[in-house]
Parts: structure tokens; C-alpha cells; sequence
């Protein structure tokens, strides 16, 4: 995984492997909430969530960006992205 953002105030880290599968969409969904635009979710997780990456482009629109770092077989992290969004 690239680090070149590692120490980015705007980039947090969220490891779903230590998250319970079912607790693991609303936690993402409750960590995607809270982020202001121009803030990164580094998603790291052990498969490649599909479903859920439809899921929020449903929920957020052209507001989210998703780019993937690292698409290894059980070694998956995106960046989730959040442009757009009025200041707070």
C-alpha cells in the first residue's frame, strides 16, 4: 500500500477486518457521514465490496470519490473521497 498520504490530516483510517461482519455497513456508513468534503476514508478490508461502494454512490452521489490503492486478493484498501458537500 502506498503511504504517501499516510500522515494526510485529511486521510483517516478504517480497517473493517476488526469490525464484525454485521456491524460493518453501518459503521461505514456512520464513518462516510461524518467526513467534510475534501476528506479521505482509507478503507482497508479483506474482500472487495462491491455492494457496498454501489450503496454509496447511491447515498452520496457525484459527492463521493472511490480510488482504489491496493486491489490484492485479501488485501483490498480504497479511498473513499468526499467532494462537493456545502462547508459546515
Amino acid at each position: 500500500m502506498s503511504t504517501d498520504t499516510m500522515n494526510d490530516a485529511n486521510v483517516h483510517t478504517f480497517d473493517a477486518r476488526g469490525v464484525a461482519r454485521r456491524f460493518r455497513h453501518s459503521a461505514i456508513f456512520g464513518a462516510i457521514g461524518v467526513l467534510r468534503s475534501g476528506e479521505t476514508m482509507r478503507f482497508v478490508n479483506d474482500h472487495d465490496p462491491l455492494p457496498l461502494i454501489s450503496q454509496l454512490r447511491e447515498r452520496l452521489g457525484e459527492n463521493l470519490t472511490v480510488t482504489y490503492r491496493q486491489r490484492d486478493p485479501g488485501a483490498i484498501v480504497i479511498d473513499f473521497g468526499i467532494t462537493g458537500l456545502p462547508a459546515e
